[in-house]
């Protein structure tokens, strides 16, 4: 399994990037407004059920890539690294203003967590994020790389829980200023956005550095 020092540096960018804005806890933040706390909290359970259909998903087919094709992995990872750039430019440039999310009609809180299970899981872009960021922390000499992915997969998807909680609690009881504060949005975006480039330049830049040896 991976060492202690990778799972501490995995779990906290998990964290850093569950608090950072994005379609999931903005999709929390917008049910949250709409139907108050049980709302907000209804969507984040559902949300980490989608994701864990997200994280066997990504076990399989990256367990799969590794095994038959080392390059293709080697590749495979290289690619999810500049995604990583790629969103990391794309938090940067957002409008703060696309980021507000309108209020939503109050549902019912069964079918919010249904709805909410629905959407994480069909969300093409949590695959790519899962897909570009698992193998960045996997190591083979670390042991089987199955059990590995799945658990760094996890580690994303049960620090999601208490970040989606605080950001339902947060938004019932601030609605009207996180709609309203366009600059607190922007700066938190481009915090995510500065940790993403990095973690992908320090990424193809080790991959480049191996590849001369």
């Amino acid at each position: 399994m991976p060492s202690l020092e990778v799972l501490i540096a995995f779990t906290a960018a998990a964290v850093v990037m569950n608090l950072s804005p994005g379609p999931s806890n903005l999709y929390v933040m917008a049910r949250a407004i709409a139907q108050g706390v049980p709302g907000g909290l209804a969507a984040a359970a559902g949300l980490a059920v989608g994701s864990v259909v997200h994280v066997v998903a990504a076990v399989l087919g990256l367990a799969a890539i590794f095994e038959y094709s080392p390059l293709a992995y080697t590749v495979f990872k290289v690619a999810g690294a500049g995604y990583l750039v790629y969103l990391g430019i794309a938090y940067w440039r957002h409008s703060p203003e696309q980021s507000v999310q309108e209020a939503v009609p109050r549902t019912p809180l069964w079918r919010v967590f249904r709805e909410s299970v629905l959407v994480e899981a069909s969300n093409p872009k949590t695959a790519l994020f899962f897909l570009a960021l698992l193998p960045q922390f996997v190591d083979p000499a670390a042991g089987p790389v199955a059990p590995q992915f799945l658990l760094l997969g996890l580690i994303v998807t049960v620090s999601a829980i208490p970040c989606d909680v605080l950001v339902a609690v947060s938004a019932a009881k601030v609605s009207r200023w996180l709609l309203q504060n366009d600059k607190a949005q922007q700066l938190q975006e481009r915090v995510s956005g500065v940790i993403l480039i990095a973690m992908g330049a320090v990424i193809l830049g080790t991959e480049a550095w191996e590849a001369k040896r």
